[in-house]
Order: structure tokens, then C-alpha cells, then sequence
């Protein structure tokens, strides 16, 4: 067993030996934001932001049933960006002493007196500002010791371990608890901040066949409060089912055919869809959904929406990285691509204005239909459901999609086999448009929330 310990450079001039609370703690960073900001302009700068963290957590992972790392983690970080004018230059550091500060600002004036004069930067417009701070309910700090979250970990691990006598090894299950406070300021005067928790608990095992055929699979939950968590045995249960089912994988011949990607995979495709719509794919050209704005992009039936003020969402914030006030809006509505993501950088490249979308996007959902999966693999009928993807081979330029992916064949609505070492390729335009049905098994952890969608057709490579 190892035990490591991860502590940040103290705030030298600003901790006393008590730990400070959540509030207390804001107030103190809040502090650091002010002294920042004082000395940008003191040093000449015409304008100035920074944001900065401070984060403790811990983190235990048991393998085989043996506590394999207990880690205590209490970190800092402060990121400052100055503008001499249209030049801009950022600095970043670990130390949030005053002296740091200073030593942090003058490295990032220096840097902006040598960089190229850029018509778009700039801090975002003032009227933008986030006015209020919302309670968006984000702070669930969880008070559990080392040897308690051992146990969580391995009641996960002993489930899964113990579902199916196929399970043969293990990985490991982690439990992960963090909390910390950010804040975030301009020299617009705008000054804000919050205090956030994340936890979570992951398992994945082995399986192996009687032929000698070996699989692996995960499950894992989060959420910003302990009691949102699935209980670690069924998170364990759940690693184990999905390596289970696994098992006596085949390989298919090429072919077309429809394709169902579940939930937790349908995600990376919403993921490639705001890749395409964000600024800097777009004013660079480098974009399939160049121009696409009010254009239909999926069928009429499909609406996806972003929720940055969902109390205890994952990616929640009342403002975004510039201070902009943050809210909900549609991406997709009607199947019309309604919005980009944009920072107030790629906004005036762009000709228009911030999206709040600095530092990405906060809680996006795709609107469920009618069916569960059970209920699209009736609807596909023939065809492959899809649970895991490899490679990174997607193409925002043109849409050209090609990765490698693991699964199920399905005959007669129902599943018939598992399949491996096969490539499913298409476009992603083509993907978009030819959307047949989103289920309502949405079961993906996360900050993107969708069920599974099904496509028409895609190429099948295999043998």
C-alpha cells in the first residue's frame, strides 16, 4: 500500500493554523483578486483578470480487496491575464502570497509587452457582468475519513467481484472527494465567487471466458453531494454486469446497417457537436457546421439545451470564465442550430457577441423521446448497439467520422451477440441529420446528459 500526500505552497501572509471554512476561505480569495488586480493597474496594465482556487480532497483506491493508495491532496492555483492595450499576456502560479502576486503580474505585463498587438482582445463587455449570484446549491463537503472511504471502495469492489464467477480480476475501486472555493475578477470591478464539492466511485474489472477470452468494463458515479451517489454496491454490480455481457465477443463482417449508440457513448457525438459550433473551429474555418447557424442540423424532433443554473449540476456556475452572466438557452431547437458556443474572444472574431460560453459549456441535456433501450432495439430492429468507442478518428473539419467500437449485434430487436475489433465510420453531418430516434435511458454520469441515439446507417467494418 502507498500513502501520498500532495500539499500546494502555502498562501504565506494570509492562513493562520486553523483551517479556514468555505466562507472565510472566500473572503481570503476574494482578497488575493483585489491585491492582484491593484497591482496590474499599478504596474501599468489597462486592464487585467484573474481567477484563483483553492481545492483539498482525498482519494483511495482498493485493488483485490487491498488498499493500494490513500492520497490527501490541498491545492492552490492562480491564473492572471494582463492587457497593455491590445496586448495581452498570462501568468500563472501555485503561491498565493503577496510577493507571488507581484512576482505573477510582473510575469505577465512582461509577456504582454512582447506580444503581437491582437484587435480582439480584451475583457468582455462590462454590461455583461454577472449581477447577482445565485444559490445554485453547490457545495456538499464530505466529512468521511481515510478508513471509511476504504470501506466504500471496497464494498464496490467486493460486489463486483463477487456478481459472477467469470470475474477473474480486478482494477480497482477509487473513491474520489474534493471541495474547494473559486473565484473569479476583472478590473470591470466585477467580483464573484462560490465554494463547489464533486465526489465520486469507480470500479472496473476483468472477466474471462471459458475458452480464455478475457473482457474488461467500468461503471462509475458522481454528483456534487454524497448522498446523490448510486451505493457502492450497485456501482460494482453494475462494472461487473457490463464485463459480463462482454464476453464471447465476435468479430462482424463489413457491412451497413443502423447503428444505436448507448447513452454513455452517445455522449462523445453531442461532444463533437459543440466542438463544431465552438469559436475558435469557427472563425478559423475548420468547422462542418460552418455557417450552419439557423440551418436545420438534426431532425425537428430534436432539442438540445444548456442549464449553467441547474441547482447541484455538475457544471453549474452563475457566471463563466470572463464574469459573464451565465443562463439557459436552446443549442438546438426544432432540429435548427440556434446558438454557438462563444467566448467574448471568438464573439468580436466572429462579428458578434459572447454566448457566455468562456470556459465551455455548463449542463447540456438532449431532450428524451418515447423510448428505452429495450424499446430502440425493438425500433432498430437489425442492426449494432454500440457501448464503447476507441481512437480519436473524428474529423471536425469536414464531419468525416471513423472509430473503433465494441459491442452488441442485434437480431430481431433483441440483443444476439457481443461484438469487438470492428469500425463504424460515417459523417457526422450525415449522423446529425439521419437521427431516427434519443431514448429516455438517460444513464451517463456526467455534465452531458442524453439518452441513446439511434442512426439510420453507417458502414461497419470487421472482417
Amino acid at each position: 500500500m502507498s500513502r501520498r500526500r500532495k500539499t500546494g505552497s502555502p498562501a504565506t501572509g494570509r492562513q493562520t493554523t486553523r483551517a479556514a471554512g468555505p466562507e472565510e476561505r472566500l473572503a481570503q480569495l476574494q482578497q488575493v483578486v483585489r491585491d492582484l488586480l491593484a497591482e496590474a493597474q499599478r504596474q501599468g496594465a489597462s486592464a487585467a483578470e484573474a481567477g484563483v482556487s483553492s481545492d483539498q480532497g482525498l482519494s483511495v483506491t482498493v485493488r483485490l480487496g487491498e488498499v493500494e493508495t490513500v492520497e490527501h491532496t490541498r491545492d492552490n492555483g492562480l491564473g492572471v491575464t494582463v492587457y497593455l492595450g491590445r496586448h495581452k499576456g498570462s501568468a500563472s502560479t501555485s503561491d498565493l502570497s503577496l510577493q507571488a502576486v507581484r512576482e505573477t503580474v510582473r510575469a505577465a505585463c512582461n509577456i504582454a509587452r512582447y506580444t503581437s498587438e491582437d484587435p480582439y482582445a480584451g475583457l468582455a463587455d462590462p454590461d455583461l457582468m454577472a449581477r447577482e449570484i445565485p444559490p445554485l446549491d453547490l457545495h456538499h463537503p464530505w466529512s468521511i475519513a481515510a478508513g471509511e472511504a476504504v470501506e466504500h471502495a471496497r464494498a464496490c469492489e467486493d460486489a463486483a467481484r463477487a456478481h459472477d464467477a467469470r470475474i477473474t480480476n480486478s482494477e480497482g475501486a477509487t473513491l474520489d472527494t474534493h471541495q474547494g472555493v473559486f473565484v473569479y475578477g476583472n478590473s470591470h470591478g466585477f467580483l464573484g465567487g462560490y465554494p463547489t464539492s464533486r465526489h465520486s466511485l469507480s470500479c472496473a474489472v476483468i472477466g474471462e471466458d471459458s475458452a480464455g477470452g478475457m473482457q474488461r468494463d467500468y461503471w462509475y458515479t458522481t454528483a456534487r453531494a454524497a448522498e446523490d451517489l448510486e451505493p457502492p454496491g450497485d456501482v460494482g454490480r453494475r462494472a461487473a454486469e457490463r464485463t459480463v455481457a462482454r464476453l464471447g465477443a465476435r468479430r462482424l463482417g463489413t457491412r451497413q446497417a443502423p447503428v444505436l449508440f448507448r447513452s454513455e457513448v452517445a455522449v462523445g457525438l453531442l461532444r463533437s457537436l459543440v466542438g463544431a459550433i465552438r469559436g475558435p473551429a469557427l472563425y478559423r474555418r475548420a468547422s462542418f457546421l460552418l455557417d450552419a447557424l439557423g440551418q436545420p442540423v438534426f431532425p425537428a424532433f430534436v432539442r438540445i439545451h444548456e442549464d449553467p443554473l441547474k441547482p447541484r449540476g455538475l457544471s453549474s456556475s452563475p457566471f463563466d470564465d470572463e464574469g459573464v452572466a451565465t443562463r439557459s438557452r436552446d443549442l438546438v431547437a426544432g432540429g435548427i442550430l440556434r446558438s454557438y458556443v462563444l467566448d467574448s474572444y471568438a464573439a468580436r472574431r466572429l462579428g458578434t457577441q459572447t454566448t457566455g460560453n468562456a470556459g465551455g459549456v455548463r449542463n447540456l441535456t438532449v431532450e428524451s423521446g418515447d423510448l428505452d433501450l429495450p424499446g430502440l432495439l425493438r425500433e432498430m430492429g437489425r442492426g449494432l448497439l454500440v457501448t464503447e468507442l476507441m481512437g480519436q478518428g473524428v474529423n471536425l473539419v469536414t464531419g468525416d467520422y471513423s472509430r473503433g467500437a465494441a459491442g452488441f449485434w442485434v437480431e430481431g430487436g433483441e440483443i444476439a451477440f457481443p461484438v469487438e475489433e470492428i469500425t463504424i465510420a460515417g459523417n457526422l453531418r450525415d449522423m446529425f441529420r439521419h437521427l431516427v430516434a434519443v431514448g429516455r435511458d438517460i444513464d451517463s454520469p456526467g455534465s452531458f446528459r442524453t439518452g441513446s441515439w439511434l442512426v439510420e446507417a453507417m458502414t461497419i467494418a470487421g472482417e
